[in-house]
């Protein structure tokens, strides 16, 4: 998954790049020698990314470079020595209670705004998508995957559990017992699983993965921005309403666009 030729860089540091071409954004992991290796560090310039966000960016694409869209968690993380100005895993598990849940929420601040109501996100999938790199995909609203794509949640074979706001979206795309045995068993799941069960909206051959990614963006741009904001808000908040207040928050937005459209609006 290539960046626009027309692109302009926001930033680029510890593994991260944001570019940002008119409406849309492209944040890419820059470590392909590594699969995309995740860390604290680049945790952190992914929530940067986030923040960084021009307000006329209405889609943006998350992709790795190389041949896997990351391989998840630096393995470095568990030795005694960690990462060069980081406390290691195992210095944090010595810390308080407070302080661990303190850490792993930073982390997961990495995780949590691709959801944002003002943008639509798409994560373009190619080779290894593994614990970490699993879930920073689920993290996303959209989906489009390479045929080669092998993702895998892989936090229980090393003792742990996925952290990274994975479980929610898992469980919302495939159900909980698919998502139990995924995250139980560790095993791999393929493009055309993935597609069949709701992981991926769309598998296509590698050499397809820019252009169908490019075409969904396109799409997405085609509606009134406030229509799409308006229609997110509704489906992200439909699992935890029931079907009266469903209805009632329709009726609540439609009225805000009725109003818009009609140039009442506040």
């Amino acid at each position: 998954m290539a960046t626009p030729a027309s692109a302009l860089d926001v930033f680029d540091k510890d593994g991260v790049r944001l570019s940002v071409d008119d409406a849309v954004a492209t944040v890419s992991l820059t470590n392909p020698a590594k699969r995309n290796a995740q860390s604290p560090a680049l945790w952190r310039a992914l929530a940067e990314a986030g923040r960084s966000l021009p307000g006329s960016v209405r889609v943006v694409v998350l992709r790795g470079e190389g041949k896997s869209f990351s391989a998840g968690l630096d393995r470095q993380a568990f030795t005694p020595e960690g990462f060069d100005g980081e406390p290691s895993f195992l210095d944090l598990a010595r810390g308080s209670d407070q302080e661990l849940d303190a850490v792993i929420a930073e982390y997961q601040e990495a995780f949590t705004w691709w959801r944002r109501n003002d943008i639509v996100s798409i994560a373009a999938v190619q080779g290894h998508a593994i614990g970490a790199g699993f879930q920073l995909a689920l993290a996303c609203d959209l989906r489009v995957v390479a045929q080669d794509v092998q993702f895998a949640m892989r936090e229980t074979s090393l003792g742990l559990v996925p952290d990274l706001t994975g479980t929610h979206p898992l469980v919302g795309l495939v159900g909980y017992a698919r998502a139990l045995e995924i995250c139980a068993t560790g095993r791999f799941v393929g493009a055309e699983e993935a597609e069949r069960t709701g992981l991926a909206n769309l598998a296509v051959p590698a050499d397809e993965l820019d252009s169908a990614v490019r075409d969904l963006a396109g799409a997405l741009l085609a509606a009134p921005r406030d229509a799409v904001v308006e229609t997110k808000a509704l489906l992200r908040g439909a699992a935890g309403r029931g079907y009266e207040d469903q209805r009632l928050a329709e009726r609540a937005a439609q009225a805000r666009r009725l109003r818009d459209l009609a140039g009442l609006a506040d």
